[in-house]
This record gives structure tokens, sequence and C-alpha cells, in this order.
């Protein structure tokens, strides 16, 4: 009986469009590639055009784990396919009266070369309104990771545009 009910539930699945996987932490995700076949890439050091400390390190990891997941990160010995760019931000600027709440923003200029050529690039941007801290120190932080949440938010976005 149980082997029966198998390939209904299954099916059921499918037709909640996964619904029911993801919501005990399983999804089902696809093979990436990207323009012009590329299957595996090397993600280079993005550089830093800004004054924020790390902040091509925390895009270059973004893009790393987005690929990882997708399962086309490549060592820097695979191949000649590789992704890389720079990366800039705005100043800070209060988005507020009383300076409790700040406003910065990114923009990330990428890459996507086979060997010498260009296969695609792109400009992406994307800003974000955070909360000023109790101290500079707390300010600081949130600042960090406004930045941090902005890459995360960008790497599937340049992925996405990448893709074939």
């Amino acid at each position: 009986m149980r082997r029966a009910l198998a390939p209904v539930a299954l099916a059921l699945c499918l037709a909640s469009g996964g619904w029911a996987l993801a919501s005990c932490g399983y999804a089902l995700s696809t093979r990436w590639v990207g323009k012009g076949g590329l299957e595996k890439v090397e993600v280079r050091l993005f550089q830093n055009r800004s004054t924020e400390p790390a902040l091509g390190t925390v895009v270059t990891d973004a893009l790393r784990a987005g690929l990882a997941r997708r399962g086309a990160l490549a060592a820097s010995t695979e191949g000649s396919a590789r992704l890389e760019g720079e990366v800039g931000a705005r100043q800070p600027t209060a988005s507020s009266a009383d300076a409790k709440t700040w406003h910065i923003g990114i923009e990330v200029r990428a890459r996507l070369l086979a060997g010498a050529e260009v296969a695609a690039e792109g400009t992406f941007a994307r800003e974000v309104d955070y909360l000023a801290g109790g101290d500079p120190v707390e300010s600081e932080g949130r600042r960090a990771l406004a930045l941090r949440r902005l890459a995360e938010e960008l790497a599937p976005e340049i992925l996405a545009a990448f893709e074939r």
C-alpha cells in the first residue's frame, strides 16, 4: 500500500510547485549554466573601489556562495571561465531628520569571461536604509550588516543576468 502512495505523494508535491518540499527545508534547484555554455566559473576577488573596508570580499563571497549552491563554482585551476569586476559604495547619508535612519547603496560592475572573451557584463545597483546604533561602534556594525545584505541580494541577480 505504501509503495502505491509514493507516486501519488510525488505528484501532489510537484503539482503544488514544490511547496511541500520547501516547507520542510528542502528545495529543488537547477544547475547553473552561464552565457556561452559555461558550466564552471571561478570568481576572482572583486576590486573594492569604495571606502568601505572589505566590500569587495563581501561581494565576492556572496557570488561564490551562489555558484556553489548551483554546482558551478570552479577552483582557480579548473578552467579559464571567470567572473570578475569592481564594487563601489555610496557614502552613507542620513535619511531621517533626526539621523536615526541612514541610507547606503552599492554598485557592482561584473564581467563573465570565457578565456579572453567577454561572455556577459553588466552593472547592478541596490540601496537600503538601516537604523543608526546607540553609539558609533554599533552604527558601524549595522552599516556593515546592511552592506552584506545588499551583496547577498545582488548576487542572485548578477548570476541570473549571466545565466544562459
